[in-house]
């Protein structure tokens, strides 16, 4: 009998397990119980992101529309918006603003991002490295103020109750509506999202 009673709890366990891998989706307070009793979250505002989100630019410094992007350096999903992005930043700034939330490399790696004097070439070098499991960057240096930027950054994404990374927030450049959405997505659905031009023969799909 215990033996069987072990059999029927093993397929819960793995069930467990793939949803605890599934980092990129999962935030830490999100769950039914932890929202239980807390207050409602905070409304998403483009003037809350310019004046308490710490990250860095990439894309037209000088174009009017800005699009903020919450993301982990420990995210894969992250990794493939970074790349999907690219093609989009004649047309937009992207601010990606590092956030702590799967490891405790999560936190030094974003803080290592923030430091480096050509954050998107260090952003080019962590996702290789991740995609060939390498682990990414090497944290150096003095880091506590990066660090703290990252915290007050997790901090932000939490009060505002998204609950996935990487977490898109923008305005669409053609109506000018507020836009957000979690999870990554190609460079078509992204474009789309933005009302900007998308590049020919991108998929339009998007996924989590």
């Amino acid at each position: 009998m215990k033996f069987k009673s072990l059999l029927n709890i093993f397929p819960a366990i793995l069930v467990s397990s793939s949803l605890l891998l599934a980092g990129c989706n999962d935030s830490p307070g999100t769950g039914a119980a932890e929202n239980a009793g807390k207050t409602a979250a905070a409304p998403v505002s483009m003037a809350t992101m310019a004046a308490e989100a710490t990250g860095f630019t990439v894309g037209s410094q000088m174009s009017a529309r800005t699009v903020y992007v919450f993301f982990d350096a420990q995210c894969p999903h992250c990794g493939d918006l970074w790349n999907a992005a690219k093609p989009l930043r004649s047309q937009a700034k992207f601010v990606w603003i590092p956030v702590g939330i799967i490891n405790p490399s999560s936190t030094s790696q974003g803080a290592t991002l923030l430091a480096a004097a050509d954050p998107a070439a260090s952003m080019d070098e962590h996702e290789t490295s991740l995609l060939a499991k390498q682990g990414g960057i090497s944290a150096s240096g003095n880091l506590d103020t990066q660090k703290a930027s990252v915290a007050k950054n997790t901090a932000l994404m939490n009060r505002f109750g998204f609950a996935s990374i990487p977490t898109i927030i923008g305005t669409h450049a053609q109506t000018g509506a507020l836009v957000t959405k979690e999870g990554s997505m190609p460079t078509a659905a992204l474009a789309n999202l933005l009302g900007l031009q998308a590049p020919s023969s991108q998929p339009v799909s998007s996924s989590n």
